[in-house]
């Protein structure tokens, strides 16, 4: 358990991908606080689940990641009851599909406010205690779309292309000072963040659920399987211990051969 006495936050980790991230570190032994939404007490559920797993100690925050002041909020909370955060993880994420030219404003200002600026703010204040202790990991969940774009996802594309900006950024920042910042960006993973937005595909495109499964999700994914949220999960895990610590400022995909045509 190499993160025992560390600390991990995680947005966006009360289902999903980042629910498996926070699986995946407390398993290794560290402390973690998880962010999301959900019924009070499968959250709780959550919560003793990753601190037993641990050893250590876990919180929940319910911080809106649209508001600066709530995760400014989360962060101080962390700092004060858990210490760090040493391990940040930037995972939370919303999505919507429409025509550009009929895609709503209020959709297009939450999805960027929620992929990439809640990053910012977090990173922001976490950076500082990386520094004082000169060891630091901060991972963002991208994706395929961090690389390439689809139709109909111009707000969750131009989030994504943005995180991966800001990860060469900050990575570059901090090159010196023990601390890594990566990108990790999965294929059509089955979560449900995907599942809802198949309602929205099946009517903007005109296809059945299985047309769009087959023929949207998996078509350009080589492997024509959905990536696993255990498989992302161990690679942050990786990106975590010594052996990465040369890995910084890269978009990692994971996603079976999509961005590979």
């Amino acid at each position: 358990m190499f993160l025992k006495r560390k600390t991990a936050l995680i947005t966006g980790s009360t289902s999903g991908i980042g629910l498996g991230y926070a699986r995946a570190l407390a398993a290794q032994g560290a402390h973690l606080m998880i962010n999301g939404f959900g019924d009070t007490d499968v959250i709780d559920g959550y919560v003793a689940e990753l601190a037993e797993s641990s050893g250590g100690r876990a919180i929940y925050s319910a911080a809106d990641m649209t508001k600066p002041e709530a995760i400014r909020a989360m962060m101080a909370e962390c700092a004060e009851k858990l210490g760090g955060p040493d391990i940040l993880i930037n995972n939370v994420g919303i999505q919507h599909v429409a025509p550009v030219d009929e895609f709503p404003e209020d959709k297009w200002d939450a999805i960027m406010a929620i992929i990439l600026t809640s990053a910012f703010h977090t990173t922001k204040a976490a950076l500082p205690a990386m520094k004082a202790k000169g060891w630091g990991r901060i991972i963002n969940t991208g994706s395929m779309h961090s690389l390439v774009a689809s139709p109909f996802k111009s707000a969750y594309n131009a989030a994504k292309h943005g995180l991966a900006g800001f990860t060469k950024t900050v990575a570059l920042e901090v090159a010196t000072q023990g601390i890594t910042v990566n990108n990790i960006c999965p294929g059509y993973v089955w979560t449900s963040l995907v599942e809802n937005q198949i309602p929205d595909t099946m009517k903007a495109r005109g296809l059945t659920r299985d047309q769009v499964i087959n023929d949207v999700l998996l078509a350009n994914q080589p492997q024509k399987k959905f990536v696993q949220v255990e498989q992302l999960a161990a690679l942050a895990v990786f990106l975590c211990r010594e052996e990465a610590s040369a890995i910084t400022g890269t978009n990692l995909s994971v996603d079976g051969g999509w961005t590979a045509q």
